[in-house]
């Protein structure tokens, strides 16, 4: 296993819920990053957000890592979720409530409604 897969690995291991994104939880960089950290910032889900644009292996690695050539990528409790298309679609759908739910992970419930109430 490579330096950077560790790193990745570890990152996800040690954390419930990572978004690799463009940019940070607080400054997205990019409009796909923006959307899927303001869909968890408005849930107040808790997670951890990997800026892979100041770190060149991880923004590459993590490509290699999912075999998903995207980035935002979502992990939860380990398992990868999706990019912003699917993170997206999920929200909408209450499956992102479910996932979140199922995996343990706390969230804003009024607020996953209320996204999917201005999305009808």
């Amino acid at each position: 296993m490579s330096d950077v897969t560790t790193r990745i690995q570890d990152l996800i291991d040690s954390n419930d819920v990572v978004l690799f994104m463009k940019g940070t939880k607080e400054m997205p960089q990019c409009g796909f990053s923006s959307r899927v950290a303001g869909v968890l910032n408005y849930m107040a889900v808790p997670y951890e957000g990997i800026n892979v644009l100041s770190d060149a292996d991880i923004r590459q690695g993590i490509k290699d890592f999912s075999d998903w050539p995207t980035i935002p990528q979502l992990y939860v409790k380990g398992e990868f979720v999706g990019g912003c298309d699917i993170i997206t679609e999920m929200t909408l759908s209450g499956e992102l409530d479910q996932l979140l739910s199922k995996k343990g992970v706390t969230f804003d419930q009024a607020a996953a409604d209320k996204i999917r109430e201005a999305n009808a």
